[in-house]
Formats: structure tokens, sequence, C-alpha cells
């Protein structure tokens, strides 16, 4: 509100002139009145404003607060959701090249077995082989002696057998000339001829 105008006593002088500056006065009061009246109108017209649009900026500033919060816990989330998956996957990783050692060692222990039992079975089977082919020589060796020794019994069976022949047929012929001739000479006592007969 303007200051209020200080007013200096007035000494009556003329009746009608002091009822014209009151009516004068009166006249500026109602329009200095308006006027403030219209000031502060406008003043509280722009108050008001000021007033929605502070409560407008305090509620958007409190809607982006949310905003911010809300997106500040996603990121929070997001983020401890990532670093769970990354632990959980670093973890798996982690066992699954535990496993994999542990397996690649394991087959690699197989191996230097199995190595070691290839070589036992070969030398197993080439020892098998060398006493194979010592039997199969040994065996050749006997069935060729046994052969000479069937081929000499055979021969000399067969020369036994010729010379028992032999021995036989001379008996034989000797018997049958014995015999003959004692025939002939029974034919002869009977006065029959051999030759005729």
């Amino acid at each position: 509100m303007p200051p209020k105008k200080k007013t200096k006593k007035i000494t009556k002088k003329n009746p009608e002139k002091s009822e014209n500056d009151l009516e004068a006065k009166y006249r500026r009061s109602i329009l200095d009145v308006a006027i403030l009246q219209d000031h502060i109108a406008l003043q509280c017209e722009s108050a008001i404003k000021v007033q929605s649009d502070k409560i407008d900026l305090r509620r958007r500033l409190r809607d982006m607060e949310q905003k911010l919060q809300h997106e500040r816990q996603d990121h929070r989330d997001v983020n401890s959701d990532l670093s769970r998956q990354y632990k959980t996957m670093q973890t798996e990783l982690t066992n699954k090249a535990k496993r994999m050692e542990k397996e690649v060692s394991q087959l690699k222990e197989d191996l230097v077995l199995c190595q070691e039992e290839l070589r036992k079975e070969k030398r197993e089977h080439e020892q098998m082989q060398q006493e194979k082919d010592a039997i199969i020589a040994d065996l050749q060796h006997k069935l060729d002696n046994m052969e000479t020794d069937y081929e000499k019994i055979l021969h000399e069976t067969l020369d036994s057998l010729t010379s028992q022949l032999s021995v036989a047929r001379r008996g034989w012929e000797d018997k049958s000339t014995t015999l003959h001739q004692n025939y002939k000479e029974l034919l002869s006592d009977f006065g029959l001829n051999a030759l005729h007969i």
C-alpha cells in the first residue's frame, strides 16, 4: 500500500471551496482506492498465478524426483541383476573350467594307462607271435622228421616185406618143387605119367 499522505490542516476560508476540495479529494480517494484495488487484484492474480506455478513446479519437481528415484532404483536393480548374473556366470565358468581341467587330467592319465596297456599288449602279441612261430617251426621240424621217419619206416617195412616175400616165395617154390616131385613119384608109382595128366 502506498504511504499515507499527510494532510495539512487548512483554515476554513470558504465553505463552498472547502466542500469542492473535499469532493475532489473524495473523488481522488475513490479513484486511488479503485486504482489500488485494481493493483491489489492484479497482485492477487499474479500471486495466485505464481502460487499455482509454484505448486505446478513443485508437483513437476516431485514427479521428476520420483521418476529419477525410479530410474535410479531401476538402474540399481539392473546393476544388481547384471552383477548377480556376472557372478553366477563367473562361478559357473570357474566350476566348468575346474571340471574340464579335472577331466583333461583324468583323460591324460587314462591315455597314459591306455598307451602302457597298448605297449604291453603289443609286447605280449609279439611274444605270443614269436612263441607261435617257434611252435610252428618246431612242429614243422617235427613234421619233417616224422615224414622222414615214416618214409624210412615205410621203405624199411617194404624192404622187409619184399625180403620176407622173397624168402616165402623161395620157401613156397622149394615146397612146391618138393611136393611136385613127390606127386610125380607117386604118379610114377601108379604108372601114370605126370605130363599126360
